[in-house]
């Protein structure tokens, strides 16, 4: 079994849909990635601050797994770590398959909670036409599932770099499904 790890990292300053590819990040406790546009304790998500700016900051650290990326390759789409605008790139752990509040150990100090699923937007779309329909799916039921990565916020900072390892703690039960944030 393969380890789980931080594949790639990135921030922006701007709100743009990718993120700047970077060496190392810093990470905030209670407020995000230093220099990132989503950095708060209050919601930075543009459509979020016009409903209302009062609200916590449930996104400040926004994490897709890179297999999403070999899943969209073989869909006919070429997608690179931080273009679709998240923070950190792993690998080898079920990001979608986390619960609510379960905390991911980073590096040797960042502790990041998991608060809910990316809601991929028309964006995406934007960025490569048809891709929004790659990174939703349809359960059996008829659910949606969304692939395009999980938010989290800080609940203690330091630096993440690729290579990183990653581990993850579950919160007690019940476990609670992760849903839009």
């Amino acid at each position: 079994m393969t380890q789980a790890c931080v594949v790639a990292v990135a921030r922006d300053a701007e709100h743009r849909f990718s993120k700047q590819p970077a060496r190392e990040i810093r990470i905030i406790q209670g407020l995000g990635v230093e220099g990132d546009a989503h950095q708060g304790v209050t919601v930075q998500h543009r459509s979020r601050v016009a409903a209302d700016p009062t609200q916590p900051n449930l996104r400040q650290v926004h994490l897709i797994h890179a297999e999403l990326f070999e899943e969209l390759r073989g869909k006919g789409f070429d997608v690179q770590p931080a273009q679709l605008g998240e923070n950190i790139t792993t690998s080898g752990i079920d990001l979608l398959g986390l619960p609510r509040g379960a905390l991911l150990r980073i590096g040797d100090s960042v502790v990041l909670e998991v608060t809910g699923l990316r809601n991929p937007c028309a964006q995406i779309d934007k960025f490569r036409s048809g891709l929004l329909k790659a990174v939703v799916d349809r359960r059996t039921d008829g659910a949606l599932i969304r692939k395009a990565g999980i938010m989290t916020v800080v609940r203690a900072g330091g630096v993440v770099r690729p290579g990183d390892s990653i581990g993850f703690e579950l919160p007690p039960p019940p476990h609670h499904p992760l849903e839009r944030v």
